[in-house]
C-alpha cells in the first residue's frame, strides 16, 4: 500500500524494471509474475524528494497503515509488513506518534502488545528472540514503569506467541533484571526483589517456564542462549543491542498481542540511502518471509 506514481518514480530513478499494477482490496488474490507489483493507491499530499522529510506527507504514512491494519481486521489481508518510520517528522507535523508498536495497539484496540524481535538461526549464526518489557521510553522513566502487572501481561502475551505462532510447546524464557548484576541482593536496586521476583515465582507456579531475573551482561550468552526459546529485557537498549547485534539484516521486529499478523524490519529509514540503490532489503525481505509464515499457520489452525 502506498502511493502508485511514487514508486513508479522511484523505480525509473533506480532503473528497476517493475512493473505496477494498481488494485483495490476486493479485487481477488492472483500471484503476480516475475517483477509486477500490486499496488493499492494511497496518494501523497506533496511530491516526494528521496531523502528529504516533508511534514505535509506525515497524515499520508499514518493513512497506509490505517488502511492496511483495516484491511487485516476485515481479513482482506493476510497480514501487514511495514517499513521504517521517521517519527520525528510525524511528531513535528502536529500528531503525537510514538511508534508502530503504540500506534497499532491503540487502533486495532489490543488489551496488551509485545515488541519483539528475532534473528533466525543461520549455519553460522544462532538464534535469537527478544522481547521488550518497555519500549520507547526515556531511561529516567523506565523503572517507574516496571510492574507487576506489567510484567505478568508481557510474559503471558510472550509465552503464547511462542507457542502459537512459533509452535513451542512449552516456552523456556529468559528474564533479565532491571539494575546492573540484577539488583546485586538490594545493593543496585530493589525492583527484583520487590517486583521482579516475586512475579516470576507467581508466574512460575501457574506453569510458565521461567528462568531469572538474571544480570544482563551475562545473559546474551551461549551457555544461557543455548538453552532458551525467547529472552525478556526491561528496556529498549537493553536487549535490542544484543540482538541487532547478532543478526543485523535478518532479524525482523514482531508486535505480538495484536489482533492481526505485523511484522517490520529491524533498522530505521537511513535518509542517506534513500533514493540511492545502496540501501540493502536483507531484513524487509525477512520480515515479508516470516508474515506469509505466520499467516499459513493461522491458516492451518482455522
Amino acid at each position: 500500500m502506498a502511493d502508485a506514481q511514487l514508486l513508479e518514480q522511484r523505480a525509473r530513478e533506480l532503473n528497476l524494471p517493475i512493473k505496477l499494477k494498481r488494485v483495490q482490496a476486493s479485487d481477488p488474490v492472483n500471484l503476480n509474475p516475475t517483477g509486477q507489483i500490486s499496488v493499492l493507491h494511497c496518494p501523497v499530499a506533496q511530491p516526494v524528494v528521496a531523502g528529504q522529510l516533508n511534514c505535509a506527507n506525515a497524515e499520508y504514512v499514518l493513512q497506509t497503515l490505517r488502511a492496511a491494519t483495516h484491511g487485516c481486521m476485515d481479513n482482506q489481508f493476510a497480514a501487514m509488513v511495514t517499513a521504517p518510520v521517521n517519527k520525528a517528522v510525524i511528531n513535528d507535523a502536529g500528531i503525537p506518534f510514538s511508534g508502530h508498536t503504540e500506534f497499532l495497539e491503540q487502533l486495532t484496540g489490543a488489551e496488551k502488545v509485545v515488541m519483539l524481535l528475532a534473528a533466525e538461526p543461520t549455519a553460522n549464526q544462532p538464534g535469537l528472540r527478544v522481547a521488550l518489557a518497555t519500549t520507547h521510553l526515556p531511561v529516567s522513566a523506565v523503572a517507574q514503569a516496571i510492574t507487576a502487572d506489567l510484567l505478568r501481561q508481557i510474559l503471558e502475551v510472550f509465552c503464547q506467541s511462542l507457542q502459537t505462532q512459533f509452535g513451542i510447546s512449552a516456552p523456556r524464557i529468559l528474564v533479565a533484571g532491571l539494575n546492573p548484576h540484577a539488583g546485586e541482593s538490594g545493593h543496585l536496586g530493589r525492583e527484583e526483589i520487590e517486583i521482579i521476583s516475586p512475579l516470576l515465582d507467581e508466574l512460575r507456579s501457574e506453569g510458565m517456564n521461567l528462568v531469572g531475573p538474571l544480570p544482563a551482561d551475562t545473559l546474551f550468552t551461549p551457555p544461557y542462549l543455548e538453552q532458551a526459546d525467547g529472552i525478556l529485557a526491561m528496556y529498549h537498549d537493553q536487549g535490542l543491542p544484543v540482538l541487532k547485534y547478532l543478526g543485523f539484516g535478518r532479524s525482523v521486529n514482531i508486535t505480538l498481542g495484536l489482533p492481526i499478523i505485523r511484522t517490520s524490519v529491524d533498522h530505521g529509514t537511513a535518509l542517506d540511502l534513500a533514493g540511492t540503490g545502496k540501501a540493502k532489503a536483507g531484513s524487509l525481505v525477512a520480515a515479508i518471509k516470516l508474515a506469509i509464515e505466520m499467516a499459513q499457520n493461522n491458516t492451518q489452525k482455522t
